[in-house]
């Protein structure tokens, strides 16, 4: 082999079946091949067909490969992520997901990679790896704030330290500085079941954990400007390098397909003021309860505001609940708000003069797109009522005691699409990968 192909890495990436997951880990994928390296990228045939198109500079250094999701009786048959299911039919999801094992553990046989980058979900995958040689590298999507929140392995795999939900809702006892970060009762109650075994067997923190666990490195969604301690923390409880690889910003948004469902959402928004548009949507994912729908297009109502509202009313075939908007909002709201239910180009809208703020379900994929983009933010975790709705759009928007939020959102700019600290990171991940590959380059 030439000494310029052995400096070269071949990783696979295995992200969990989320969109969520995915796209960052595509971001990522984008940012390695474009410096040489091959990347395996490993997910479902449907998935695969509903991600963005790859660059065709990218096309030969990043290889889609397709594992169809193996039958189960709980599946319907055209799930194959968690947008296409009720949230308490995932688990369904990952019980299929975990039958993956063997078909993948044949690929990396056949395939000989150097390194593999995996989700919290596989948590199979360290031990296939490590019987065939193969370096691990766990990729949180997840921030490192949360990751050291959540904390070491003894922690997340059914320690005695938390067993409750107040327990999560003070800081740890392993985190050594002065810290909000933790969760609200109701947040943490809502998702208490990621500690409790599914249909799957295992529970998700014991997932999580055993990918910690057996990785080599840790490779984090974050950056030393953003959170500095909380990286420092990762090493200190884990013992093992921790490479953040920077905010994965959407390398071109102008690369999102343009349609006819693009062309009357840009007829409207050139009729609206500049900056005066919120942007509502809270992701692939989520899926507001009626009675927060109900508070949240009130909320709309009320705040005066002009909108552009994506509303997911359900998720996937199987979805029987699906919700409504209360009687007559749409036509009190005719003219100044939309409400679309179908897929929109997000990023295309957020880039849009007209839209000023972007009230969201604050996943991160969505915080970096927004703040890319100087769009301020209003998070909601889908428990807020309608007045504290109305009163927040107007505050972020328009009010003068709200400026900060709109002068902040175009500071972190420089944080966030720097492309040039972007660029470093990814760099210091792969000298990594590159001097610590398995020594098989002959």
């Amino acid at each position: 082999m030439a000494d310029g192909e052995c400096e070269k890495v071949h990783i696979v990436m295995f992200p969990w079946l989320a969109f969520g997951h995915m796209i960052p880990y595509m971001e990522l994928a984008k940012l390695i091949s474009q410096k040489g390296h091959r990347v395996s990228f490993l997910s479902t045939p449907r998935n695969i067909d509903r991600l963005p198109k790859l660059p065709p500079e990218l096309e030969n250094l990043i290889d889609y490969v397709k594992f169809p999701l193996p039958a189960t009786n709980d599946l319907p048959e055209d799930a194959e992520a968690t947008s296409d299911l009720p949230y308490d039919e995932v688990q369904y999801l990952k019980k299929a997901y975990d039958r993956l094992c063997d078909p993948v553990a044949r690929f990396l046989e056949s395939s000989c990679p150097d390194w593999i980058l995996y989700d919290f979900a596989p948590f199979w995958v360290g031990r296939i790896a490590r019987e065939q040689g193969i370096k691990t590298a766990s990729f949180s999507i997840f921030i490192a704030a949360f990751l050291g929140f959540v904390g070491p392995t003894w922690a997340i795999m059914g320690g005695d330290y938390r067993k409750t939900p107040e327990d999560f809702t003070v800081a740890p006892s392993w985190v050594p500085f002065r810290t909000n970060v933790a969760f609200r009762y109701f947040e943490i109650k809502r998702i208490f079941d990621v500690l409790e075994a599914n249909a799957s067997g295992v529970s998700d923190f014991y997932r999580f954990g055993t990918g910690l666990e057996s990785a080599d490195i840790l490779a984090v969604r974050s950056s030393c400007e953003v959170e500095p301690e909380w990286l420092k923390l990762l090493e200190e409880i884990h013992q093992k390098p921790v490479f953040p690889v920077g905010q994965l910003p959407p390398m071109d948004y102008l690369g999102e397909e343009e349609t006819g469902t693009w062309q009357w959402i840009k007829d409207w928004l050139d009729l609206q003021k500049r900056g005066s548009v919120v942007y509502v949507a809270f992701g692939s994912e989520a899926k507001p309860s009626q009675l927060e729908l109900t508070e949240i297009a009130l909320g709309l109502e009320q705040s005066g505001m002009p909108f552009f509202w994506v509303l997911k009313t359900r998720r996937g075939s199987s979805d029987k609940d699906k919700i409504e908007l209360p009687d007559g909002f749409e036509e009190s709201v005719k003219g100044r708000g939309v409400v679309c239910t179908s897929w929109v180009p997000q990023l295309r809208i957020l880039a849009h003069d007209s839209v000023g703020g972007f009230l969201t379900h604050s996943g991160w994929t969505s915080v970096v797109e927004a703040l890319s983009l100087e769009r301020a933010l209003i998070l909601l975790t889908f428990l807020a009522d309608q007045g504290s709705v109305a009163e927040s759009l107007r505050l972020v928007m328009v009010k003068e005691e709200g400026r900060i939020y709109r002068e902040k959102a175009k500071e972190m700019k420089g944080v966030f699409v720097d492309a040039q600290l972007q660029d470093q990171y990814v760099e210091n991940l792969l000298n990594y990968l590159t001097a610590n590959r398995p020594k098989r380059c002959t």
